[in-house]
């Protein structure tokens, strides 16, 4: 199938399709005429493509993982040790955004946010 076909059947735009082939990571063949011809096995990598992205992967941990899963001998450590290292950085995201939560709530609650100049915001902003 053609790329607009491949892009309606595993929901990713066109543009990431080629981008995704420019990189490396899908190598549909050609027609005759010269246009991708996307088969099954290219539809199932994209949809795996796009769900490792979705789940916040790298573009390079995807093409790690991308490849073990095409390797049959494959350890599941390896697979799970890539996991891992983004739950862990998952995790320091969050830890990160709820610690400026934490202090943009506490800034907020400070605000009168009346007609008055002096605001704890500004202030902490300016410091």
């Amino acid at each position: 199938m053609n790329i607009s076909d491949a892009a309606k059947n595993c929901g990713l735009p066109a543009k990431t399709i080629r981008y995704y082939e420019d990189i490396g990571l899908v190598n549909p063949g050609r027609m005759e005429n010269g246009y991708r011809d996307y088969g099954e096995d290219d539809l199932h990598k994209l949809r795996f493509l796009q769900r490792a992205r979705g789940l916040g992967f790298s573009v390079e941990d995807c093409r790690v993982l991308l490849s073990l899963y095409e390797d049959r001998n494959r350890a599941s450590s390896d697979v799970k040790e890539i996991a891992k290292t983004h739950l862990g950085e998952i995790e320091r995201k969050i830890a990160e955004l709820q610690s400026l939560q934490k202090t943009l709530s506490d800034l907020v609650h400070a605000c009168h946010g009346d007609d008055r100049p002096h605001c704890p915001i500004i202030n902490d902003l300016a410091r």
